[in-house]
């Protein structure tokens, strides 16, 4: 079993480079020969790992061996079963940040669960397919571009699509795009989601134009104190829908009405119905976030990278165990699923085209600053031509990846930092383990009956789960700022953008009334809506001032 030792950063050759400085490749018997001994020896399956220091827990007290396992690197040979379990890990480590974005906007549309159950599906199968893309990592012909990372650049739905897509759902529901029954009760919008899709395709292209610019170039016009308050405002606004589900629902039942079906959360017909805010949600949600804490406090380092989803299953067992559970959207749902099961009528939405670019932007500095850190945490350089290639390829994918998931009726793909994680404490960077990622999300999503089980999680358990992953968006954003020396130009710069930053998230509605035009004009109302929608995201706002 061929191991990495070394402590120090390395780029040997691999076969993601120019050809003149690969090494020979195989040939077709060889690649045969090779795959037969993987599967047929004990060498191959299982090796010599010590597969102990995975599930080893941090106990207070007990010593701890000194014996550090070891380091897999980009092309190093690695046992089948344990390219398998760091693969699944990976999978797994990726799972909760995929399933809440579509369960989240799909709410806002106000889809049926079976609508909801494909999107989950779908973003998983999706997820898997464009993250092989960003581990493959193609050339382009007659060009030095390249398209993908060559590592364990996983990929899955972007957080930072949520409040422009929630937000551009309420104001379609409020300009009529979106049907309204006649007692304003709103109903499902495939057309307003469709529109989501279109127009976040046709914003793709932006970053994809801007991959070919060189790293250095994009760091300088969108520099750390422009995309880290970005971030840390995402965070910020979506930590409240987080909250608000902790105590039992973001849907109608927030507010506590008293009448109607809502009356209770999530309806008064679920098996276990509460008012909002009722202390058996508070604990439900509790029980998630204090799980999450003890497993990376005290997990074993496979622990410690599934924190969030193993805190997630404690609380869904409790969930289970005290009867709140709804079964029959289980019972109901098609054993598989695939892409297109549901399609929308996708079209281009004028108010959403500055929002989306602002978010590929975004996307596109996230990008950078997450395969940089995988390189590192890969051991491999960080500077220098082949990084700078790798960086291309990687925001060339992320565009692609993002109007690639709009065709397949996702909302745009963002490369995942938490990845980076495993890779630290499991010391693999094989790509073999993100094509065994790949390859269990493409599984997870083929079932539907476990997309299924994912959407019926009560919304308490649920919101105990997306409070911490919003709140660790924030914390990506103040360490990105972190990174800025604070002079007063930057106090100053900052200052300006986050107090309309922060205004426009804790009152909304702020910019809501200063257009009265109620005349037929489309395109001058789609240019008001703009205007509105821009001005009432937080982030855009300090997009703006930053610029200026």
């Amino acid at each position: 079993m061929a191991v990495t030792i070394d402590q120090g950063p390395h780029d040997g050759p691999d076969m993601i480079i120019p050809a003149n400085e690969a090494s020979p490749k195989r040939s077709f018997g060889e690649h045969i020969s090779h795959i037969f001994k993987a599967f047929t020896t004990k060498d191959g399956l299982v090796g010599d790992y010590d597969y102990a220091f995975l599930f080893t827990p941090n106990i207070p007290f007990m010593s701890k061996p000194k014996r550090t396992a070891p380091f897999f690197g980009l092309q190093d040979r690695m046992p089948v079963i344990l390219a398998l379990l760091l693969g699944f890990q990976h999978a797994l480590a990726m799972l909760a940040g995929i399933i809440t974005p579509p369960i989240i906007i799909s709410g806002s549309a106000n889809f049926d669960a079976t609508t909801e159950q494909y999107l989950v599906s779908t973003s998983l199968i999706v997820c898997g397919i464009l993250s092989a893309i960003q581990v493959t990592r193609f050339h382009l012909y007659k060009t030095p571009y390249y398209i993908g990372t060559g590592l364990i650049s996983v990929v899955g739905t972007s957080f930072a699509i949520i409040p422009v897509a929630t937000k551009g759902l309420a104001q379609m529901y409020g300009n009529g795009m979106c049907p309204t029954a006649a007692d304003g009760t709103k109903l499902p919008c495939p057309e307003g989601y469709g529109a989501i899709l279109g127009t976040a395709s046709l914003c793709a292209l932006l970053e994809i134009g801007l991959s070919f610019m060189t790293p250095a170039l994009l760091k300088k016009l969108f520099p750390p104190i422009v995309t880290g308050p970005t971030v840390t405002l995402i965070g910020v606004s979506l930590i409240q829908s987080g909250l608000q589900d902790w105590a039992g629902g973001a849907g109608g039942c927030f507010g506590r009405p008293e009448t109607g079906i809502f009356q209770n959360c999530p309806t008064n017909f679920a098996p276990h119905p509460l008012p909002w805010g009722s202390a058996e949600f508070i604990g439900l949600g509790f029980s998630v976030f204090v799980s999450i804490i003890l497993f990376e406090r005290f997990g074993a380092p496979i622990m410690k990278s599934l924190s969030v989803i193993l805190g997630l299953l404690v609380g869904c067992i409790i969930a289970a165990a005290c009867g709140y559970f709804d079964r029959s959207g289980i019972d109901a749902a098609p054993v598989a699923s695939f892409i297109w099961v549901h399609i929308f009528p996708l079209s281009v939405y004028g108010p959403l085209i500055l929002p989306l670019m602002a978010v590929y932007l975004i996307l596109m500095m996230e990008a950078i600053g997450d395969i940089t850190a995988t390189c590192d945490v890969s051991r491999l350089q960080v500077e220098g031509k082949l990084f700078d290639s790798r960086i291309q390829g990687g925001i060339l994918a992320d565009g692609i990846n993002g109007m690639l998931a709009g065709l397949c009726t996702i909302t745009p793909m963002s490369t995942f930092a938490q990845n980076n994680g495993v890779i630290a404490l499991t010391r693999c960077a094989n790509r073999k383990a993100g094509y065994a990622a790949c390859f269990f999300l493409i599984v997870m999503g083929l079932f539907s009956k476990f997309a299924a089980a994912l959407t019926s999680i009560p919304s308490a358990v649920l919101g105990g789960m997306t409070t911490f992953l919003f709140a660790s968006v924030a914390i990506s954003g103040i360490r990105i700022i972190a990174t800025v020396p604070f002079t007063r130009r930057t106090r100053f710069i900052l200052t300006a953008a986050m107090s309309l930053g922060f205004g426009a998230i804790l009152v909304p509605n702020w910019f809501s009334y200063v257009f009265t035009y109620t005349g037929g004009n489309k395109a001058k109302a789609g240019f008001f809506d703009a205007i509105v929608l821009v001005l009432e995201t937080g982030k855009h706002l300090q997009i703006i001032l930053r610029l200026t």
